[in-house]
């Protein structure tokens, strides 16, 4: 695997120790982190931090519908945590863990690019992209943010190249047009929390059929 040169920022980071990011972008950081080991450090990091801030507060008394609430919450749906190094293939843990198998279910999009959708709830969607080389995303903007883990392959954008473990971090001022490189085809995990605002007719009409 090629250096990774593209991380995460501290506020995801710091976010994800907290436990306060969705799924959609907590499952990208799990991800990142099982393969990259700077970053797995700076989670530690934080995590070690935040367990000193507790154990620096006072007890509290609690009262019987709180503790009601919070046992009820127990029952939800949480973030995945960032396992040890481990993988199936090109597949990591986190990843496996997710989709209940070593083989995502891809679905056509046209020219040869595939989706599989893996998550969506009200806080966002994640899903794998396989774009076969050579091969352009339409031109989009965004609505929200969107993380980008390459799992194969490579792409380049108007911001620069990402390999295999790097993460690309596009807010709402971005306008790109990510493009496979000419190696292996670009199987990536990305995650968004609003929709794409693409500049083409085409794409627009396809994107609810889409999803994405």
């Amino acid at each position: 695997m090629k250096q990774i040169t593209h991380h995460l920022p501290e506020w995801l980071i710091r976010s994800y120790a907290a436990g306060s990011l969705g799924h959609a972008f907590s499952l990208v950081v799990a991800t990142h982190v099982s393969q990259c080991d700077e970053c797995r450090a700076r989670l530690e990091a934080e995590e070690a931090a935040g367990g000193v801030v507790l154990e620096g507060l006072e007890a509290v008394d609690t009262s019987d519908d709180l503790r009601a609430r919070v046992f009820d919450g127990l029952d939800e749906d949480i973030a995945p945590e960032a396992p040890a190094p481990q993988r199936t293939g090109i597949y990591p843990g986190a990843l496996i863990a997710e989709m209940g198998s070593d083989q995502p279910r891809w679905r056509s999009l046209g020219g040869g690019i595939r989706q599989a959708i893996l998550s969506e709830d009200k806080q966002g969607s994640a899903r794998l992209l396989y774009i076969p080389q050579g091969m352009a995303v339409p031109d989009h903007t965004h609505g929200g943010l969107e993380l980008t883990l390459v799992l194969q392959g490579s792409f380049h954008d108007e911001t620069g190249e990402f390999g295999v473990g790097d993460v690309e971090v596009a807010e709402d001022d971005l306008d790109h047009t990510p493009t496979a490189g000419m190696g292996e085809a670009c199987i990536c995990l990305a995650a968004t929390d609003a929709p794409l605002q693409f500049k083409g007719l085409l794409p627009r009409l396809l994107q609810p059929i889409f999803r994405i």
